[in-house]
């Protein structure tokens, strides 16, 4: 609350809470699981909030199936788990240059982003 102040962080705490009980109600109605996001604030030239970067997508958020979700268990995920479990396989030391991506790794990882798409908005990705 000392960097932005009490209005501000109060501004972007409710903001935050708003954006999450929106899209975990909706995602939740989908069968999904918005285990854990981040939001990203910012203030445009005429000092008003606005909310930046990208928002709830698989890059940026934790997605679990409820179907398969059991308390004290790890999910199958459908966001960049898979990506991570991998670089941890081949103990990448998560210093530049990241390491290229074998093509089964894109591929399962499209795959994953794909179904995501397709749970969330109940469409087909063509």
């Amino acid at each position: 609350m000392k960097l932005v102040g009490a209005d501000l962080a109060k501004a972007l705490r409710d903001t935050t809470i708003g954006l999450y009980t929106k899209a975990a109600d909706y995602a939740a109605a989908r069968g999904i699981i918005i285990a854990d996001t981040k939001f990203e604030f910012g203030k445009d030239a005429d000092g008003s909030l606005i909310l930046a970067d990208e928002v709830l997508t698989p890059d940026s958020s934790r997605f679990w199936p409820a179907e398969s979700y059991k308390v004290g268990a790890n999910p199958p995920s459908l966001d960049k788990q898979f990506v991570r479990d991998y670089l941890e396989s081949i103990n990448f030391n998560k210093e530049p240059p990241g390491p290229v991506l074998p093509a089964e790794v894109i591929n399962r990882t499209r795959e994953i982003y794909i179904k995501a798409y397709e749970n969330l908005s109940g469409r087909k990705l063509v």
